[in-house]
């Protein structure tokens, strides 16, 4: 069997798989667009004009790029384990890459802000659960309070069967989008082997756990859900 730290390499460092990665989210994410508009829009209803925003899982920069458009005078330090996910975040990024500061690794090698805003998109579900629990500590300890921060990754119901069901339907949505079935039930193989996958209600657990307030479900899209929250006023 394929290890998980294999598996990552061949998703976010073979050559062939970054060169492609703009496509996936596209195939795999129902409403991946219409999701990143959403998220922007979210930050924006708290984040001022010259705010500074923290995008973790940011290799690639498909999510920097949306923001950095929308909103011209914010700045962004983004952060991701791959070097080659940076560079191309760099390029994907363009001219807009002047108003980024990129950092390889975690969490734990951003600088300690504070932020006005956080983002980790399709990123979270890659970490165990108690690394999940501390990359949502780091990025709430970094952020002003009452800043949003917006979470997305694979996220439905695990017990009773549940979790077999839906793995099958993103397999499905997948292949309806044009993916040979074959890799198709590839990608659910590896995904029900290596990803951490939890029931939404933990999910939202997990972020108040964190500090994190006011937790509100703003997407669901098949086998994804989307969340805002807010870091509490009071220092942990």
């Amino acid at each position: 069997m394929v290890s998980k730290q294999d598996f990552l390499d061949a998703a976010f460092g073979d050559s062939q798989a970054v060169a492609n990665y703009a496509e996936s989210p596209q195939l795999a994410f129902p409403g991946f667009a219409d999701m990143q508009r959403m998220t922007t829009l979210l930050l924006a209803e708290r984040v001022a004009n010259d705010g500074r925003v923290l995008v973790v899982g940011a290799g690639g920069g498909l999510e920097l790029k949306v923001f950095a458009d929308a909103q011209p005078s914010w700045t962004f330090d983004g952060v991701d384990p791959s070097a080659a996910m940076l560079q191309l975040a760099e390029q994907t990024l363009g001219p807009l890459v002047s108003r980024v500061s990129l950092h390889e690794g975690k969490v734990d090698v951003t600088p300690d802000g504070p932020f006005d805003a956080a983002t980790c998109i399709l990123t979270m579900h890659f970490a165990d659960l108690e690394e999940r629990k501390r990359m949502l500590s780091s990025i709430r300890e970094r952020l002003k309070p009452n800043a949003p921060f917006v979470v997305v990754h694979l996220s439905f119901p695990q017990s009773d069967g549940a979790r077999s069901v839906w793995l099958s339907r993103y397999a499905a949505y997948v292949t309806s989008s044009g993916v040979d079935p074959a890799k198709a039930a590839g990608a659910r193989e590896a995904i029900d082997s290596h990803l951490t996958i939890l029931d939404p209600e933990q999910d939202e657990s997990l972020l108040r756990e964190a500090g994190f307030s006011d937790v509100s479900l703003f997407y669901a899209g098949f086998a994804f859900r989307g969340w805002v929250s807010y870091a509490w006023q009071n220092e942990r």
